[in-house]
């Protein structure tokens, strides 16, 4: 084989490799942009909660979770109009949404919770106790043990199939919201091979942010048929701590 003919070949070899990447890039972006229902250059919705008894503010770890959302969103070539949850006023379908916090903090993130999860109750009595901010969803109860262990539901919830995907990310501490949000950031395709562009509720566990932040996630489960079904009037079981 000649010089020139082996500088072809890898000409050839290098433009193919390079072709093979681009294919594979172009197609998980394509499933990513899916998934997400970000098509480039399209819009969508971050809805902000407030810092409990600080009015305009955002708890830091509430920020950190928008940053994670804003990084996903660029990837997709999309763009974000950031609104505060008491201005929300519209509908859900036609864009894209995040929506970040608890109930208590977040007006739209209790809307949602009643029109698409009604089997989900979140106890927002300022009265401290060992049911503060506590999940009831179907008939089990899930408390908070600050520091230790804490949930946050994840769900991606469409009113059709032309609808654009809300996201909720719904804490019961501000730390887990970020912990949702980097969860879904680094598993969307594994979420997506499971779910599809369907809707689904999933139960995460965040363990030890006193130690590790949000970093330490476990999935406790898939609870999307006990989150949309009419809540039991009585719960049978408690849990703290899983």
């Amino acid at each position: 084989m000649t010089d020139d003919v082996r500088v072809i070949a890898a000409g050839i070899s290098a433009s193919l490799g390079w072709l093979a990447r681009t294919y594979l890039w172009r197609r998980g972006l394509r499933r990513k942009q899916d998934f997400f229902g970000l098509p480039a250059n399209s819009e969508c919705l971050l809805v902000v909660n407030r810092y409990a008894g600080a009015d305009g503010s955002v708890h830091r770890y509430d920020a950190f979770a928008l940053l994670e959302l804003s990084a996903l969103i660029k990837d997709c070539s999309a763009h974000a109009q950031i609104v505060t949850h008491d201005t929300a006023q519209q509908g859900f379908g036609e864009r894209t949404e995040f929506c970040v916090g608890g109930p208590m903090s977040n007006q739209r993130m209790a809307a949602h919770l009643r029109t698409l999860l009604p089997g989900v109750r979140i106890n927002i009595e300022q009265d401290p106790g060992p049911d503060r901010v506590a999940f009831q969803i179907g008939s089990e109860r899930y408390r908070l043990e600050p520091g230790s262990s804490e949930y946050v539901l994840l769900a991606r919830l469409t009113g059709g199939q032309d609808a654009r995907p809300v996201f909720l990310f719904c804490g019961q501490r501000a730390i887990t919201n970020q912990a949702a949000t980097r969860y879904v950031a680094r598993n969307h395709e594994k979420l997506r091979r499971k779910h599809g562009n369907k809707s689904f509720c999933l139960l995460l566990k965040v363990v030890n942010s006193q130690a590790y932040g949000p970093d330490v996630v476990e999935l406790v489960g898939d609870v999307t048929r006990e989150a949309q079904a009419p809540v039991p009037s009585t719960p049978t079981s408690h849990r703290a701590g899983g």
